[in-house]
């Protein structure tokens, strides 16, 4: 699958900020912190990461259908991206 750069970088830098709220999250557990405080970030970076998920199914889907044969040739046709699609729901 051949994804725009731009759809490439906004999905390494939401990584990234991921990245950074499960660190957050593990100083979290070293401090102690109050469970319920620990909890909230964690759903908030497994929400960021689904996110993530969908932006990158939504681009493959774009890229299915705007080249349909090439996608298909690759590998990639709308079943594939439909199954991606649930693994994420």
């Amino acid at each position: 699958m051949q994804l725009p750069e731009e759809t490439l970088d906004n999905l390494q830098k939401r990584l990234r900020r991921v990245e950074g709220q499960v660190r957050g999250i593990q100083q979290m557990l070293a401090d102690t912190r109050d469970c319920r405080d620990v909890v909230t970030q964690i759903a908030a970076a497994n929400k960021a990461l689904e996110q993530v998920g969908f932006l990158l199914v939504a681009a493959g889907l774009t890229w299915c259908l705007d080249d349909p044969d090439r996608s298909r040739a690759a590998g990639y046709d709308i079943a594939d991206v439909q199954k991606m699609f649930l693994k994420l729901a």
